[in-house]
């Protein structure tokens, strides 16, 4: 059903021809007390963003992996093994994202990273000492439920704990430790791509900082909303009061309050369905669930936000850039680069010093804007990559032949066009989509939150699959010029949904998003409020 006040026609900039309410003025002016995040905020950001780390690493090493394998593991491999290698962490990752969901309502946010700390330490041992394909498969499948449920819970965490004001800031802080873990894995791929096995230590070296964030989760809280969730109210205000300036307690008590009343409300809406059921028993569990999957797909404003976040989700997958991350090295290679990973580095620099920049500008300029302006650059390197190709020709992506196949002369300017044109797709992709999906969370209320978040999680990783398995038999079989033409028409169409349906959420507490979406997708209020901030 099509809501008729849905806002599809917003500007950019919000207009002054309606006021606001009184309490999203007293909201929006309550942000503008907290300065900076305290200490404890940033420390619990660092830690928590090992997971990140660790997401990035393994989405950059398999690049430098698949190219230093050889026979290592009984043949070279074949378009079919890579692809397989690389879309089964994905398909491990969108099992996984939704039954975390489901584990962080019931157990807390907090020990389902412990948990993806085991296995991102099984995950990268396991295939350090592997011997065939189907080993490195299993190897990469449980770092992929590792990656499934850290990708979710970890944005989840850090938006719980983090004031509304810089909300976006921090989140976007855990994003820019994936892209620092995918520098780092192109870097120690360059380091160890001409030694013998080097290759098994790209991989076994992702046990280490999971070890020591194994450590230090130990010693940190739980999320302060799930604890309120919990009936445990004096344990969060001891965390809330952690989290805001010292003396800073009519701020502690008025977002505790706002926890209490949203969850009231939520009680309400539902009719205490989601709630009213105890015990843990499975049976009972299980009703839990199903009551929870209920209130997000029946309740209006639930299932918009679900929509907004699945449709931020599989873009920021089916845009293609992950196919640069897993087989950059390979796409260089075939243009005969001298030193492919090396050249891959420049990628990963560039998502990385990109991300610094949105990491700056996000709870500024606001995560709407920066979306509708950063996408048409990605357009335009998807657009420079395909008629770079065309002018080019097309080198072999017979993976069983291209060993004997020539490339194609680095020295070609269109070659080196090409290499221009990724960096201006990746420099779109990381100051926009890339991390603003990321920003899931702050959509849902605390009742569907950790479940909205975990099937949008799983969009993003289902779409990651496909885009593993089909992209190196989309280069072969429609050419290089299709493929990026196929990335960017994806890319035009999601600019369109984006601006009929995503508001701006810039400075609102995650209680008031709530009400943003409860009637429509509230894009012409939102971006009332923003502007009213913004005075």
């Amino acid at each position: 059903m099509v809501d008729r006040n849905d806002g599809s026609h917003a500007p950019l900039i919000g207009d002054d021809e309606h006021g606001l309410s009184d309490h999203a003025r007293d909201n929006i002016s309550k942000q503008k007390d907290t300065t900076s995040p305290s200490a404890f905020v940033w420390a619990i950001t660092f830690a928590a963003g090992i997971s990140s780390l660790l997401f990035g690493y393994d989405t950059g090493v398999i690049s430098s992996t698949l190219v230093s394998i050889g026979k290592d593991l009984g043949h070279p491999l074949t378009t079919f093994d890579k692809s397989l290698i690389t879309s089964c962490t994905s398909l491990g990752a969108l099992i996984a994202s939704p039954i975390a969901g489901l584990l962080a309502d019931k157990v807390g946010r907090k020990p389902i990273i412990i948990i993806a700390d085991v296995l991102f330490i099984s995950g990268a041992l396991c295939q350090a000492v592997v011997t065939s394909i189907s080993g490195m498969v299993v190897g990469r499948s449980i770092v992929g439920f590792a990656v499934g449920g850290a990708s979710l819970v970890v944005p989840l965490y850090i938006s719980e704990l983090s004031p509304a004001a810089f909300r976006g800031k921090l989140v976007t802080l855990s994003i820019l430790s994936i892209t620092a873990g995918q520098v780092v894995a192109y870097v120690i791929g360059y380091a160890l791509s001409r030694q013998r096995n080097g290759w098994r230590w790209m991989v076994g070296l992702g046990a280490a900082p999971a070890v020591l964030q194994f450590g230090l989760m130990l010693m940190l809280p739980e999320s302060p909303r799930w604890l309120v969730k919990d009936g445990r109210s004096q344990q969060a205000r001891e965390v809330l009061r952690k989290v805001y300036a010292a003396g800073n307690d009519h701020a502690v008590d008025e977002v505790l309050q706002a926890i209490k009343t949203e969850i009231l409300e939520e009680e309400a809406i539902s009719n205490d369905t989601s709630t009213s059921v105890r015990g843990n028993e499975p049976h009972i569990w299980f009703t839990r669930a199903r009551n929870r999957f209920a209130e997000l797909f029946c309740i209006g404003g639930n299932r918009r936000a679900l929509t907004i976040a699945c449709l931020l989700q599989g873009l920021q997958q089916l845009c293609g850039f992950n196919s640069l991350m897993y087989f950059s090295a390979t796409i260089f290679s075939l243009l005969d680069f001298s030193s492919p990973t090396l050249t891959s580095l420049s990628i990963a620099v560039t998502n990385f010093v990109c991300t610094l920049f949105a990491l700056m500008i996000i709870d500024h300029v606001g995560r709407r804007r920066i979306l509708l302006l950063s996408i048409p650059v990605m357009v335009l390197g998807l657009g420079l990559c395909s008629v770079a190709y065309e002018y080019l020709g097309h080198p072999s992506w017979d993976q069983e032949s291209a060993s004997s196949t020539a490339g194609v002369d680095a020295r070609s300017p269109w070659a080196v066009v090409i290499l221009a044109a990724m960096v201006i797709y990746v420099c779109g992709y990381a100051i926009g989509i890339g991390n603003v999906a990321w920003q899931q969370s702050e959509l849902f209320p605390m009742s569907v939150r950790s479940l909205g978040s975990g099937l949008a999680t799983a969009t993003n990783w289902g779409s990651n699959c496909v885009v593993g398995l089909t992209f190196l038999p989309m280069m072969e079989y429609l050419t290089p010029v299709w493929t990026f033409a196929v990335y960017s028409l994806i890319c035009i169409v999601g600019w369109m949904c984006c601006w009929g349906i995503y508001p701006e959420t810039k400075g609102l507490g995650l209680e008031d998003v709530r009400g943003l979406l409860r009637d429509s997708y509230g894009v012409e209020e939102s971006l009332r409020r923003a502007k009213f901030r913004d005075a």
